[in-house]
């Protein structure tokens, strides 16, 4: 029995070739096209010739150079083409994520709960709140900041981010 584990650097190189020429959703094509401007040819193809090697094989040194030339003047053209697709695809993410955000508004006066984040001194440990408050809206930013009052009436020099409050109901 061999310990595959151990050897993975062998297969390494597959692993890679298959991430390059696998066609992305986000671009539209491999990086293997972005890169080079051609598909990759598969070393399957070369014993077993594809369409793209039997027409690489048939032409003469000059029709090939010219060939792939054409071919280098059409990787700008791709490479906007995938810049397109990305741009749509970061659009129709932004659509389906902007659908189930839910809005919510505060204003002045309200009392809200402030979220303890990991990493602030004031949690301490699993079983530990994770809201604390409330605290009282003092001005609302523009771009969905907060700035909190304590219940005494001390104005917090920080803004917050509102995805970190939620309402607080007496």
């Amino acid at each position: 029995m061999i310990n595959k584990y151990k050897h993975w650097h062998e297969n390494l190189p597959f692993a890679l070739l298959g991430y390059r020429t696998t066609v992305r959703t986000s671009t539209g094509a491999t990086p293997y096209l972005l890169v080079y401007g051609t598909e990759a040819v598969l070393p399957a193809e070369v014993e077993i010739p594809s369409l793209t090697v039997i027409q690489e094989a048939e032409l003469s040194n000059a029709e090939w150079v010219k060939n792939r030339y054409e071919q280098l003047m059409l990787i700008d053209e791709k490479r906007m083409n995938a810049v397109c697709h990305g741009q749509l695809y970061q659009n129709r993410m932004a659509r389906a994520f902007n659908k189930k955000v839910k809005p919510r508004q505060f204003k002045p006066g309200q009392l809200v709960l402030k979220r303890i984040f990991p990493h602030q001194n004031e949690a301490k440990g699993k079983f530990a709140p994770n809201w604390q408050g409330p605290y009282m809206v003092h001005r609302v930013l523009t771009g969905g900041a907060l700035i909190l009052a304590e219940m005494d009436g001390e104005v917090w020099p920080k803004p917050i981010n509102a995805d970190a409050v939620k309402r607080y109901y007496v």
